[in-house]
């Protein structure tokens, strides 16, 4: 198909290139096997890193892989299989598996590496097509891609068979990170910054904790006095088993206004069942309940306790909307 230049329709085009690399995918989804699980054991029994390598493109490969590896709670890092050679092989140890990435499964750069590997007894897992390769005989572990064409027209550029490599890399990671059981929690702890660092912040991390309380009989003075000192525009009603049973707002205070106000009780003015979540609830949770109550504050309890409060502030001040 041509447009009005007389060039290739290149919209075209670019879906024929992900056709194509989608039927790579779907042939390596009908051949992925045992090989696969043994993978994902070998590296599960291991007690050291993933040191995962490969040249050129699949070496780009990699290093992404590794990174999603690290982040989802097994320890890994990149080898760049020319630097092993001139030393970095060092950081090798029996305990480590050699996750490596080859195609043609000849790379001549990997050869030092393969032959420190199998002389010091360090397992070895392949990804790559040539059954016969150096890297496949060196390979405690061998996940081979099937007859993938390159979405290249000349079938030369990494394309199809890296797109396949990053995906087996994937599954692997999150296989990995099912087995251990690895949460939200840990997540948190290894993604501190950045949007996912916020996505991952939990109310105990933002919450007050010198919170406006009163209970249900004290007199709208007391009550009147606490609000005014914790500065919140809000306190929490409590009953005798120190558990909530209201909140008064500012906006309580101004709707129940007159002569007759400081004569009440907290239990007369305040709203009952109010909005409530836990510390260990994710603080964009805490701003959903927010606004879609058009509410500013929510108090944090712990089987109906008070043990702090949030504000609709503290979540801006985050970016968190």
């Amino acid at each position: 198909m041509e447009n009005s230049d007389g060039g290739c329709d290149e919209l075209a085009y670019a879906k024929s290139v992900f056709r194509q690399e989608i039927i790579g995918l779907e042939m390596m989804d009908n051949d992925i096997g045992a090989s696969f699980i043994e993978a994902v054991d070998l590296i599960y029994s291991k007690n050291g890193h993933v040191i995962v390598s490969g040249m050129g493109k699949p070496g780009h490969v990699g290093r992404k892989i590794s990174a999603t590896l690290s982040s989802t709670g097994t320890h890994s890092f990149f080898l760049h299989p020319a630097e092993a050679s001139h030393g970095d092989l060092g950081g090798v140890s029996p305990d480590d598996t050699l996750f490596v990435l080859s195609q043609s499964g000849n790379t001549v750069e990997l050869i030092p590496m393969l032959s420190y590997a199998n002389r010091f007894g360090i397992d070895v897992i392949a990804i790559t097509a040539n059954r016969d390769g150096v890297l496949a005989k060196s390979a405690a572990v061998n996940i081979f891609l099937p007859g993938i064409k390159e979405a290249c027209p000349h079938n030369l550029a990494p394309t199809t068979s890296t797109t396949t490599m990053m995906v087996i890399g994937d599954a692997i990671a999150l296989c990995l990170l099912k087995r251990r059981e690895f949460n939200r929690e840990n997540f948190k702890n290894l993604h501190p910054g950045g949007a996912l660092g916020k996505q991952l912040l939990m109310v105990k991390d933002l919450m007050h904790t010198n919170i406006p309380v009163v209970r249900e009989n004290d007199n709208m003075k007391d009550v009147i006095i606490e609000m005014t000192s914790k500065s919140f525009g809000c306190t929490c009603v409590v009953n005798d088993n120190n558990k909530i049973t209201g909140i008064i707002t500012d906006g309580d205070l101004r709707r129940t206004m007159n002569a007759n106000l400081l004569e009440k009780r907290a239990c007369d003015v305040m709203t009952r069942a109010p909005k409530l979540i836990s510390k260990n609830a994710f603080v964009q949770e805490a701003t959903k309940i927010m606004n879609h109550n058009k509410i500013t504050n929510l108090f944090v309890t712990e089987d109906g306790i008070p043990e702090g409060i949030i504000h609709v502030h503290d979540c801006l001040r985050e970016g968190i909307v």
